[in-house]
């Protein structure tokens, strides 16, 4: 898992109820070679996490933030840690 990193980003604002965890996943399985999911929390936030090649979990990080994601995002918070895999594919939860 050598130059694999593992990002896991909390998305505020109005983000569920809009399809921003579909677009998500797309924008996951565009930018390739990701893994993880996005869900909804109880709290109105959706959670993302994505392990695969820092350039490619950067670029989603930059989508997510950038106002190209459905509803409105106000916010976005980031934690960069060691991948632990156990994903096959990038999935909605």
């Amino acid at each position: 898992m050598e130059g694999l990193v593992r990002l896991t980003v909390w998305v505020r604002g109005r983000v569920q109820g809009v399809g921003f965890r579909w677009f998500t996943r797309a924008r996951a399985l565009e930018i390739g070679g990701l893994t993880g999911f996005a869900s909804n929390l109880a709290d109105g936030r959706v959670q993302v996490v994505a392990e695969g090649p820092r350039e490619g979990c950067e670029a989603l990080l930059e989508w997510l933030g950038g106002g190209a994601t459905p509803g409105e995002v106000s916010g976005v918070t980031e934690m960069w840690d060691t991948p632990r895999g156990g994903y096959r594919e990038f999935s909605i939860r």
